[in-house]
């Protein structure tokens, strides 16, 4: 196979080291071989193919550590953001897409975004084989992407009425009228619903399918407290040590979430799932937004790590995560897009920024991240999080050749002073725009802008032929319409305890 050189003005290897300038990444095979000048690797390499140029900064894959597929958006389904229990009802009125389209779609707009590997929940409900036959299509689609992915599927055994957890359904029922009732009664389990039992046999086979697929794994995806029993966790996390996979789960993503640890459990989130089994370095939380100092410190102490999701917790108005305070406590984290990026476009550029403006802390007294902290948390911080941090999220010697080029005909125009850190621009004025290139185990997968193994316009094309063709869920959306203010009462009815900020970003006095 031909060795490869990627060229760039900058070449940025990492978060911690300085950019190379006028510089190369000589790959070989699906791994890199060597870093340095352009001039020397290519009189060393002269019949290496080159890739990139002068205007192109070259730097590793970006890695979303959340993040649920979809195709056409909620914003573009018409369902506007709102607190995350009752959008999740509110999604009850979109039309409906395939599952195959969803996945492309998802993965143009990360592979845009420089983002060559991506944890993916995707949770299901209805009969073992509808559920089966779901998760498989989306397998199969991430396989013709390219992308890297570990595909982390997740079903609910509580809680399917998104009011909580145990005997909350049967509670929420009783505040009801009648006839709504009736109306939400049938999304409660029957006899051919999908059990815990029928979840762990399907996922089984899941893993051992993708047992010899680089790029695809399979971790197990338990949606949170509110919908999956202490026993179904502890069954999974498990399988989870069993199979040597990992684990991705929803904690305290909303104040509602962070309330039910206390509520139900007599114990913080985490510290209870800890108890079950559910902590170590195979296992990452999403969110973590209302956590408290012991479970910070717990996370640190077993290695669990967090993916930071700041644009889905202000969509949905679920706060903002302690990020400072994650990272002075050595909890590993990474970035997620959750598919609920702050302009919904998966941008990961902005999501960088997002992180680092959200944290920045308003006296000298107070911590507040680095441009390096930050492009640390979507490259080595997934990575680790991952559990792939020997292969993954830097440019160098022996690590897997995931690589983006990035145009910098925007970004440098009309002049950049010599001594700007190559790093600071990128990160800080590149967008998902200005991505050109992105090389995944040495494989082009995105040139000039556009996926190489699939024809994007095609798949959108189709993607709105569907849509058109769907009816629009009148009776679903009518029955969210009339149910949110109920779920609304509900939890404002709960006991609200008093929030003590890690950092007070105003003051009324």
């Amino acid at each position: 196979m031909t060795a490869k050189l990627i060229k760039g003005k900058w070449v940025i290897t990492d978060a911690a080291n300085p950019a190379i300038t006028d510089g190369a990444v000589l790959v070989e095979g699906d791994r890199i071989a060597a870093t340095g000048s352009f001039a020397d690797l290519a009189a060393a390499h002269p019949d290496a193919d080159v890739i990139g140029s002068d205007d192109h900064a070259v730097m590793p894959g970006l890695i979303n550590a959340h993040h649920h597929h979809g195709g056409i958006t909620g914003i573009q389904q018409g369902v506007p953001d709102m607190l995350l229990e009752s959008w999740i009802r509110a999604l009850d009125a979109g039309r409906p897409g395939d599952e195959r389209l969803d996945v492309l779609l998802s993965c143009a707009r990360l592979l845009r975004s420089g983002v060559t590997s991506v944890v993916d929940m995707a949770s299901g409900r209805g009969t073992p084989e509808a559920w089966r036959d779901r998760m498989t299509r989306a397998l199969d689609a991430y396989r013709e992407t390219g992308i890297r992915v570990a595909f982390t599927p997740g079903a609910n055994d509580q809680g399917w009425l998104g009011v909580g957890p145990g005997a909350c359904d049967q509670d929420f029922l009783k505040t009801l009228p009648g006839d709504l009732a009736d109306a939400v009664r049938p999304e409660l389990p029957n006899e051919s619903t999908i059990t815990p039992a029928d979840y762990l046999a399907i996922m089984d086979e899941l893993i051992a399918g993708a047992a010899d697929d680089d790029r695809v794994a399979v971790w197990y995806g338990p949606p949170g407290v509110p919908w999956i029993t202490d026993r179904f966790y502890g069954d999974i996390a498990d399988a989870a040590r069993r199979h040597d996979t990992g684990l991705q789960t929803h904690v305290s993503e909303s104040y509602y979430e962070g309330l039910m640890g206390p509520k139900f459990n007599g114990a913080p989130i985490m510290r209870h799932l800890h108890g079950l089994g559910v902590s170590g370095p195979n296992v990452s939380i999403a969110h973590g937004v209302w956590i408290t100092e012991d479970e910070m410190a717990l996370m640190a102490e077993t290695g669990t790590a967090v993916s930071h999701n700041p644009s889905s917790n202000l969509r949905l108005r679920a706060g903002t995560a302690p990020l400072n305070a994650y990272l002075a406590a050595g909890v590993t984290t990474g970035l997620g897009l959750d598919n609920t990026a702050i302009g919904d476009d998966d941008d990961m550029f902005a999501e960088m920024r997002l992180a680092l403006r959200l944290a920045r802390s308003p006296t000298y007294r107070e911590p507040a991240p680095s441009n390096g902290d930050i492009l640390a948390l979507a490259t080595t911080g997934g990575a680790k999080l991952m559990r792939r941090d020997h292969e993954l999220g830097r440019l160098a010697e022996g690590y897997l050749a995931d690589i983006v080029l990035v145009r910098l005909d925007r970004i440098a125009w009309p002049w950049i002073a010599p001594e700007a850190d190559p790093r600071d621009l990128v990160l800080l004025r590149a967008r998902a725009d200005d991505v050109d290139k992105v090389l995944i185990a040495g494989e082009l997968v995105l040139n000039d802008g556009r996926p190489t193994r699939f024809d994007i316009e095609e798949v959108g094309l189709e993607a709105a032929a569907l849509m058109v063709e769907t009816a629009y869920p009148d009776a679903a959306a009518r029955v969210a319409a009339a149910l949110i203010p109920h779920i609304e009462a509900w939890y404002a009815g709960w006991d609200h305890k008093e929030r003590v900020t890690y950092q007070a970003m105003n003051s009324r006095v």
